[in-house]
């Protein structure tokens, strides 16, 4: 598809602009650690873009080459991405958290070139997986890698690039890896045009100008970073924040006070329990009953948490429980629910500031067409926002699409009266019990997910009599399980807990039992994508041996 996308929309020339209008504005906002904070005007930072652009064309790759990334978030990231571009080649983020095995699959199948590899917890268990004949450049901040050169020593010896290449609409820009809830990784391949049109598209709900303030700290290889911080970024000259790391995040987030701010359900959970740790929810909702006091109480939490200045505030990736959003809301900040996914540039709906939707993820973005298949129930997607498809996969590309060139989401869902789209479920997330009978497990793990000690569950049960459900606790409710009362405490609010829960289901969707996991679920044990996603398969291949057993053993809450 032919992107419409205007000339002036595109990423390098939206850099090129900054550059020209904004000299002096300040673009990034890093960390250097020991204290130290720097910042880069956009024309600090894209005379040090021009000046790895111009190594990186004299290389003499081939137009289109790819070239990866591997590296946390930082404003180096995104300089050595802008290079990438303006050298004509093609990027290739790569999550900081995967297996090394995973880094060798996305290496070879994407045919890189060349490596950027900046602030890494892990590169010691990741560095296996990096081809030993592959060149590398360090980024600022990066662990040492012998052998490589660093981004300062190629900055400080190379001319910038004196010219202002430009690539067309519907050149490809980069590739981003799915996470793979399912089984390897695919390369999604996403054009200039397809950025711009989908930045285009969202800003027209999103309100972010060149004053906004961005806070960058999930990870800029997953999509929705991407778009809403590279690519807000370079639509609108916000200024980009960055973290440091967990031990400093809340002092990075108060150093941003962002204006926007993006996080997945799990970690807005936690802010919440950061909160109920300092003051118990009774004491909360008393005090935000008092005309004259709720007003300071909203704003000491708010501004402890460094989202006081927040305007737009978003969760995506997973179903937000309707509970967390009145929670929130209740605080003077509506989240608004976010739905995309790589193949539409995390581009589809989201509900609109002012008009909370619990339940839903509101109607479709300007341009986006959206349709439930009558027979599968799946939603399904059309737009300027999609992908070109998968790199060096026509097979799969073709099964991703519609005869009729409709994105086939894998979700299932309804629209209401009023154009709001209800995710339902997972198409192949679906099971059938021992009695014949299909459960969908999303909506129930939303119910599931609102007790304060879970921090994430899994609700599965092929061919049981009833489902059941594995969770895995949070740090704090883990720590109170260590003696006796606290687990004994514990074991009664879960089974009062899976009653309640219970109450609000069918009959054939009703729980047998809760299993408490020991071991905490991680990407690193293969049981979380990056994204913080559970992988259904994973859960299978580790426990469904058991699932009997446990249900045998009449027990409401199992401890394993």
């Amino acid at each position: 598809m032919a992107s419409s996308a205007l000339p002036e929309t595109l990423a390098l020339q939206r850099m090129y602009q900054w550059e020209k209008s904004s000299p002096d504005k300040v673009a990034f906002t890093q960390p250097m650690g020991g204290g130290v904070v720097r910042d880069w005007t956009w024309k600090q930072a894209m005379d040090e873009v021009r000046r790895m652009a111009a190594y990186l064309k004299s290389l003499n790759f081939e137009p289109g080459t790819k070239i990866a990334l591997l590296a946390k978030n930082s404003a180096h990231w995104m300089m050595a991405d802008w290079a990438i571009w303006m050298a004509g080649h093609v990027s290739v983020p790569l999550y900081p958290t995967l297996a090394a095995t995973t880094v060798r699959q996305i290496l070879e199948h994407s045919e890189s070139k060349l490596l950027f590899v900046g602030k890494l917890d892990v590169w010691d268990e990741m560095k296996p997986g990096v081809p030993v004949e592959l060149p590398m450049i360090t980024l600022p901040l990066a662990p040492p890698v012998p052998g490589a050169m660093t981004w300062d020593e190629i900055i400080a010896k190379t001319a910038p690039l004196g010219d202002s290449p430009v690539r067309p609409a519907d050149e490809l820009c980069t590739l981003i890896y799915t996470s793979g809830t399912t089984g390897m990784p695919k390369g999604v391949m996403q054009s200039f045009g397809t950025f711009a049109w989908s930045i285009t598209s969202g800003l027209k709900r999103v309100h972010i100008d060149s004053n906004a303030r961005l806070f960058s700290y999930l990870p800029l290889a997953h999509v929705a970073e991407r778009m809403l911080l590279e690519h807000g970024a370079l639509a609108t000259g916000a200024h980009v924040f960055f973290a440091e790391s967990l031990d400093t995040f809340v002092a990075d987030v108060q150093r941003a006070r962002p204006t926007v701010f993006f996080s997945v359900p799990r970690l807005w959970v936690k802010f919440q329990q950061g909160v109920q740790a300092k003051m118990p929810a009774e004491k909360l909702d008393r005090l935000l009953k008092l005309p004259i006091i709720r007003g300071i109480v909203k704003k000491k939490i708010l501004t402890g948490l460094g989202l006081d200045k927040v305007q737009w505030a978003a969760g995506g990736a997973a179903p937000m429980p309707t509970a967390l959003l009145d929670w929130y809301l209740k605080l003077g900040l509506q989240i608004i629910e976010a739905y995309g996914m790589t193949e539409n540039c995390a581009l589809s709906h989201a509900t609109v500031l002012g008009k909370p939707r619990p339940g839903t993820v509101g109607p479709p973005y300007d341009g986006v067409q959206c349709r439930i298949d009558k027979d599968s129930g799946e939603i399904q997607i059309k737009g300027e926002c999609l992908m070109l498809g998968y790199y060096k996969q026509p097979e799969a590309t073709k099964a991703t699409f519609t005869d009729d060139g409709w994105l086939k989401t894998g979700d299932k869902g309804s629209i209401d009266a009023e154009g709001n789209l209800k995710i339902t479920g997972r198409v192949k997330d679906l099971f059938k019990t021992g009695k014949g009978k299909y459960v969908a497990p999303a909506p129930i793990e939303d119910k599931l997910a609102t007790h304060v000690a879970i921090e994430a569950c899994c609700v599965t049960g092929a061919n049981l009599g009833q489902p059941l459900g594995l969770l895995m606790l949070n740090a704090e409710a883990t720590a109170k399980a260590r003696d006796a009362a606290g687990r004994s405490a514990l074991e009664a609010s879960l089974a009062e807990h899976l009653k309640a829960v219970n109450a609000q289901l069918d009959p054939h969707e009703q729980m047998d039992c809760l299993v408490i996991t020991a071991e905490a679920w991680s990407v690193e044990n293969d049981i979380l994508t990056p994204t913080m996603k559970v992988k259904r398969n994973r859960i299978e291949d580790r426990f469904a041996a058991n699932y009997e057993t446990w249900v045998a053993s009449r027990k409401k809450v199992v401890w394993i």
